[in-house]
């Protein structure tokens, strides 16, 4: 009983934190979105401004959606969401200043960035045959086919974990940028701050969901032994 219930607490927090992490998110883009800016910068012109002040000439593209802006370090281009590209409000900015922000890693040849690049073939690998085999190995008791998935499952934790410093750095320098360029006042700033860090936020929800998901495999194997 003592296991079977710390299986079903850690379900259900591994389910909780993302989703309170998506809803706080949401809601302050949402918030943020509506309030607009002394310079009339709309996302796309925050972010080459941001990107010409470090020397940095890439493709900026609208892309379809809402908060699915990225920034592609192999196509070396900049991809800003439809709530993004054109609006000039204090959260399209941050977002905006958030993805150059990952192009000025690129460009700097930041460790983590290129550490997280290099793991991304090797973890969409992991992803997509380790619930398969853990399925098997607790399902089918197909031998070693368990710890072998909660092996690959490691790698997406370790991915989650790489992207923090990432994801803090790069938000770090946007906000950086903003202050530097004039583009925000700083009390727009304190606004932008707010989206960063409830975007941040999803971030450390994924990789600790993704950590307590690892230990409850590694329970359940342990368990099974």
């Amino acid at each position: 009983m003592f296991y079977d219930s710390s299986y079903f607490m850690l379900a259900i927090i591994i389910m909780i934190i993302p989703l309170y992490a998506s809803m706080k998110v949401q809601n302050t883009f949402n918030k943020y979105s509506k309030v607009g800016t002394l310079s009339g910068y709309s996302g796309e012109e925050a972010a080459r401004r941001i990107l010409m002040m470090n020397n940095i000439h890439i493709p900026i593209k609208p892309v379809r959606g809402s908060m699915t802006d990225f920034y592609d370090p192999v196509k070396k281009e900049l991809a800003l969401s439809q709530t993004v590209f054109g609006a000039s409000s204090i959260a399209a900015l941050g977002v905006a200043a958030h993805e150059a922000g990952h192009a000025i890693q690129d460009a700097d040849g930041y460790a983590f960035l290129r550490f997280r690049h290099a793991l991304y073939p090797v973890t969409n690998f992991a992803s997509r045959l380790a619930m398969p085999l853990i399925f098997l190995g607790l399902i089918l008791g197909m031998g070693p086919l368990l710890p072998i998935g909660i092996f690959l499952f490691a790698f997406t934790t370790l991915f989650t974990l790489i992207t923090l410093p990432v994801e803090f750095n790069a938000s770090k320098r946007a906000l950086v940028s903003l202050e530097s360029s004039g583009i925000l006042s700083p009390n727009e700033l304190e606004g932008a701050r707010k989206v960063l860090q409830a975007a941040a936020l999803t971030y450390v929800a994924a990789a600790l969901a993704s950590v307590l998901s690892l230990l409850r495999l590694i329970l359940i194997s342990n368990r099974r032994r």
